[in-house]
């Protein structure tokens, strides 16, 4: 089921996707409330700035202290409400954003440490040029719900660490989650309004992005991201989007195939496929076709379906009933198009009758808070979609265009490298790939030519989980990036400070002009301007009349 907002009421009500049962309400931020947030937040900034790197440090290594002490709580607290197994929620959002906040901690100083730059035979003039980085002011972070908790959290160190604050609005489907990410930062010391989280709906991220923050980082559809840039636009807003993929996995004949099943079940599988870098089209050598989907359907047989907080279960629920509609609408127009389902294919009501006493007690527990219909919806719609793998499909049917975000792997056939590139390349998204092969230099060619922000050479989805390399994509893939020097540089302004040691002359090119100085300019074009100090020694006695001639 959907956290929903109820009708009517100031409350937004978070359910267990897995069995239906509420979690808790919310209350749902106004309009009001979001703009208020967004000020109080360029109050904290104020002071927030003037912070120093070390204290900075210190307050990001004990929030992250909080998280460790209360590490299996929060993982069974993002299990419960993002319908994902414990043992992902704490290798896919805790370990990962553990390690960013002690690298960004430790080396944000050095990242944005000042730095010179060369100008060439301006230098020569005694002049100088340094950048140096301040923080923008207030982002605003609107994380999607696949990953509610690794992502703001992650993206909220970074902002902090370069000196800005911070106002988080969750996902309306993960809101406990968001609150929990607040909590961390207060619990570890953070200044009053340097983190604020601001919990809503759709219309409480388009007031947050109206009231004009200095930065927006967004996770979620391009069609969202789309209105995002263009409400953000009217203020001239700077943003980062983090939308879809539909990302490829290429197969070579010579690729380890054991190892590349193994990692096509796990990069098309986890989180239940709810992932913008999941393997959501494999591309295998026609020769070794029938035994890599033989391999791949093997181990999909031996995954364990069911609620995240059992130890040997694999795929957990999905998080909503509108993603269980699209990935069976796909299922359904791959079949029709002529697709084959190898395994899986449908909604897995077993996953809910084996976990069905656990259903009774959440609802029984929760008697007083959930509606009969809420409970029934959960009953009727299970949330748990089997893995499925497909063959017999191709780039023209329109699941393979458009984004499933779901437990699918469809599989084709290719026969030549460059008809692998191609059909990789066939599409609107472009946020990562891989490419599998025991030729390396093969792997880097081929990932070179492939249109994605990331490519992995027999690797597969993780690198979002690096927090020291960059993430985003290229095409409808989104804008901007996250993570890495290159994500810290999307939350600081650049400035450009320029200095004239010897400011003892007039520069030849300031005015009043004449016809020496037009003569002069012609000369610096053929001269100065290349660049080439043998070049620019021819004219100096021209530059030395021009200065004399200003100096009078």
């Amino acid at each position: 089921m959907d956290a929903v907002a109820l009708e009517g009421s100031k409350e937004l009500v978070s359910y267990n996707p897995a069995t239906g049962a509420e979690i808790g309400r919310v209350p749902l931020a106004s309009g009001k409330e979001a703009a208020a947030a967004v000020e109080q937040g360029r109050i904290a900034f104020d002071n927030w700035r003037k912070t120093s790197f070390a204290e900075r440090k210190r307050l990001v290594m004990k929030a992250r202290e909080v998280l460790i002490a209360e590490m299996d709580e929060i993982a069974a607290l993002i299990s419960r409400e993002s319908g994902k197994p414990f043992a992902e929620a704490l290798s896919m959002e805790i370990v990962p954003v553990l390690d960013l906040m002690q690298y960004f901690a430790r080396r944000t100083e050095k990242l944005l440490r000042p730095r010179r730059i060369g100008i060439g035979l301006y230098a020569l003039m005694g002049r100088s040029s340094k950048i140096i980085f301040k923080p923008k002011g207030v982002v605003c972070i609107i994380p999607a719900w696949n990953y509610p908790f690794s992502i703001p959290l992650g993206e909220a160190t970074m902002a902090l660490m370069a000196g800005n604050t911070v106002v988080i609005k969750p996902s309306e489907l993960t809101p406990f989650i968001g609150l929990k990410v607040g909590e961390i930062f207060e619990k570890a010391g953070f200044p009053a309004g340097s983190v604020q989280i601001v919990n809503g709906d759709g219309s409480t991220g388009a007031a947050l992005v109206e009231a004009g923050p200095d930065k927006i980082m967004f996770t979620g559809s391009v069609a969202t991201g789309k209105k995002i840039a263009a409400a953000a636009a009217k203020e001239l807003t700077s943003t980062v989007l983090e939308l879809g993929g539909k990302d490829p996995m290429i197969v070579f004949e010579d690729a380890n195939l054991e190892l590349a099943a193994q990692a096509a079940v796990w990069g098309a599988f986890c989180n239940s496929g709810q992932s913008c870098s999941s393997v959501e089209r494999l591309y295998v050598h026609e020769s070794v076709a029938d035994t890599l989907t033989k391999l791949i359907v093997e181990k999909t047989r031996a995954l364990k379906q069911g609620t995240g907080d059992r130890e040997d279960v694999s795929i957990g629920a999905m998080s909503s009933e509108r993603q269980v509609t699209i990935v069976e609408d796909h299922v359904a127009d791959l079949i029709a198009s002529g697709a084959k389902i190898e395994i899986g294919g449908r909604r897995n009501a077993d996953a809910l009758v084996r976990n069905e006493r656990r259903f009774d007690a959440d609802q029984a527990s929760n008697n007083s808070q959930v509606g009969a219909a809420s409970a029934d919806e959960g009953v009727r719609a299970p949330l748990f979609y089997e893995p499925t793998v497909i063959t017999n499909v191709n780039n023209e049917m329109r699941a393979m265009q458009e984004e499933t975000f779901g437990p699918t792997l469809p599989i084709a056939t290719f026969s030549t490298e460059e008809e692998a590139i191609r059909l990789a390349n066939d599409s609107e998204f472009g946020l990562t790939a891989s490419v599998w092969t025991r030729d390396r230099s093969r792997g880097r060619r081929v990932a070179e030519q492939i249109e994605a922000g990331s490519v992995c050479i027999n690797e597969v989805l993780y690198t979002h989980g690096i927090g020291q390399t960059p993430w985003g994509g290229f095409k409808n893939s989104g804008r901007g990036r996250t993570h890495g020097r290159e994500g810290l540089l999307e939350l600081v302004d650049p400035q450009h400070i320029h200095t004239n040691r010897i400011a003892l002359l007039p520069d030849a090119w300031w005015m009043p002009y004449s016809a020496n100085a037009i003569a002069t300019f012609r000369k610096m074009s053929r001269t100065f301007a290349s660049g080439s100090l043998l070049k620019t020694a021819m004219v100096l006695p021209q530059l030395i009349k021009r200065v004399r001639e200003l100096w009078k």
